[in-house]
């Protein structure tokens, strides 16, 4: 429902004062109409002076302001801080009677050392895919080693932003999971090192690394990003889930101040948004796309990408026009309030360094006056252990965006899908990704729409966009952000039996909560010992280059590891 137009005349209508009334008494209306106007006009989001059109408000968008309500929007809180369908809905990961213990798969002198990649989530998904490859290999895994070299230059370890022993213990019944590499005779074991391609399927490592791994029993692979394939049987894909949703807590301090953040935002309002902004120079830079800032915005720019040799020019314009830009805050405050959230909202902000600091913010501030971010809610002495280590700063974020009412996601990075992803699997909790490509031309063409009209086409654009069940196709898209194979449906209103909204399996609910997969069978891949291997990696391997292994040749100091473009992906991970 469309937020209520202003009362005033009618378009097209027009009212003569009767010739009897005299002028004093028409004086009198006009200052009366006079005082109206300018009483409507200060409930208005106020005008914004910006010398830079893209990033702060044009003209055309200062007269779209004076007309947009502060006040109305949807009355109905379902829509806006929930699904109704969401009750019908819940994550289900427990694997299956095939998925048979760690005990019986994991084989000895067989062990996996994985080097994850880029900033916090992009190394979050390379230690879920490690746990997965580790079963797919019947390999013991060494608790994965975080990146600490590339573009975020976080020092932390494993265990200073993970629990570690939470870790090992969830998952013993899947993988053998040990805290430092093997050793021999007193001394480390020198690790083989390879490096897989990206999206590897199961067969994949079956015919790459399993062969390695018998001859010399310990494998480290580097760049660990992105190096298992998007499409498993349903069974490594719950252990996915396993990893991503209940292994992964953060260690005791951060989890600590993000709940008090979180404590801080309720204490505001019963809810809130979550938004991560991710208008960052570097992003900016990156997506190569341009937003009115004339020259100085293009210098400032060009002057950052010129950091990736290899990054291609991209025509700018052509970049907003296919949606692979993100909105400037003017145009996520516009979606959010014409989606029907009002100006008394309290926003948390999850973003670095913004792209012309408070000049850019200010729109979306006279949006939405209450903003908040974790430097705002937390004291100096708070923050302070956690201010030199962007993964953990990193995590903070996660955890209040995570526990929000509404998430809404800018870009389409890595912190973006995993929680489009857990938010999904714990409820499907409101989630809105703005649909960028078709919204752009809406907003080129506000200044000539009011209010209503503008409303009514972005909630329209936003169909489909929202976080909704079913939303998304099962196995359409990253699994990390549509984990379909994870959520399962109620058939029924009175019936225990789920059904898997993959349409795999239905599972009977067990009075403990423990969902088990109908009928017992073979395990889903091949339990190889060690001499059942050697005729095993016969068949040609289709994601083959027909180069057999990949085996790097690089030193054992992952820091030297040099990339085709040291910080192009790091740059998108968060």
């Amino acid at each position: 429902m469309g937020q209520p137009r202003r009362r005033g005349y009618p378009h097209g209508r027009h009212h003569r004062c009767p010739r009897g009334i005299a002028l004093p008494a028409a004086g009198a209306g006009l200052l009366f109409l006079s005082v109206s106007l300018l009483s409507v006009s200060l409930l208005s989001a106020p005008p914004l002076a910006d010398p830079r059109p893209g990033l702060g408000t044009s003209s055309s968008s200062r007269r779209f302001l004076r007309r947009h309500p502060a006040r109305g929007g949807w009355t109905g809180q379902d829509d806006l801080w929930g699904s109704k369908l969401a009750s019908n809905f819940h994550g289900c990961s427990n694997s299956s009677s095939r998925f048979l213990d760690s005990g019986i798969t994991t084989q000895p002198d067989r062990y996996l050392i994985v080097v994850t990649s880029g900033g916090l989530n992009q190394q979050r998904t390379g230690i879920v895919d490690a746990v997965v490859a580790a079963r797919i290999l019947n390999a013991t895994l060494v608790v994965p080693k975080l990146d600490q070299t590339s573009f975020w230059k976080d020092s932390s370890n494993f265990s200073e932003i993970f629990d570690m022993d939470w870790f090992i213990s969830f998952l013993a019944k899947d993988v053998r999971i040990i805290k430092e590499p093997p050793e021999k005779g007193g001394k480390a074991m020198k690790p083989y090192k390879m490096r897989v391609p990206r999206k590897c399927t199961p067969r994949c490592y079956l015919n790459r690394v399993l062969p390695a791994l018998l001859k010399k029993h310990v494998i480290r692979m580097t760049k660990y990003d992105y190096r298992l394939s998007n499409k498993l049987d349903t069974d490594l894909q719950k252990l996915r889930c396993r990893v991503n949703y209940h292994s992964l807590r953060f260690t005791d301090p951060i989890q600590e101040l993000a709940e008090k953040l979180i404590q801080r935002m309720r204490e505001k309002n019963r809810y809130f948004i979550a938004l991560h902004l991710r208008f960052e120079p570097d992003m900016l830079a990156f997506s190569g796309c341009y937003y009115g800032g004339g020259e100085k915005e293009r210098r400032e720019l060009a002057a950052i990408r010129r950091r990736w040799r290899t990054l291609h020019i991209r025509d700018p314009e052509k970049g907003r026009r296919q949606g692979r830009c993100p909105l400037t805050p003017e145009e996520v405050g516009l979606m959010l309030r014409a989606l029907g959230y009002r100006s008394d909202v309290h926003i948390y902000v999850a973003s670095g360094e913004i792209y012309g600091g408070e000049d850019t913010l200010a729109s979306l501030k006279a949006l939405f006056p209450n903003f908040h971010t974790k430097e705002t809610l937390s004291s100096q002495e708070e923050l302070a252990p956690f201010l030199k280590f962007s993964s953990r700063m990193a995590a903070i974020d996660f955890i209040v965006c995570e526990e929000s009412d509404a998430f809404v996601a800018n870009n389409i990075g890595n912190m973006a899908k995993i929680l489009a992803g857990q938010r999904r699997y714990f409820g499907h909790k409101r989630t809105i990704r703005p649909n960028a490509k078709q919204l752009y031309p809406l907003f080129m063409k506000r200044g000539n729409m009011s209010w209503d009209a503008f409303a009514s086409q972005v909630r329209t654009i936003q169909k489909g966009y929202m976080g909704e069940p079913m939303e998304i196709t099962p196995g359409r898209g990253e699994f990390h952000a549509n984990p379909a194979a994870c959520i399962c449906e109620k058939t029924s209103r009175n019936s225990a039996i789920v059904k898997s909204i993959s349409g795999n399996n239905l599972e009977p609910v067990t009075d403990s909560g423990i969902r088990k997969t109908i009928g017992i069978s073979r395990p889903p891949y091949p339990v190889y010992t060690d001499e059942e291997a050697d005729g095993s990696d016969t068949e040609e391997d289709p994601d083959s280059s027909g180069r057999g292994e990949v085996i790097d040749t690089e030193p054992d100091d992952d820091s030297a590891v040099r990339q085709e473009d040291p910080e192009l992906e790091e740059i998108l991970s968060d």
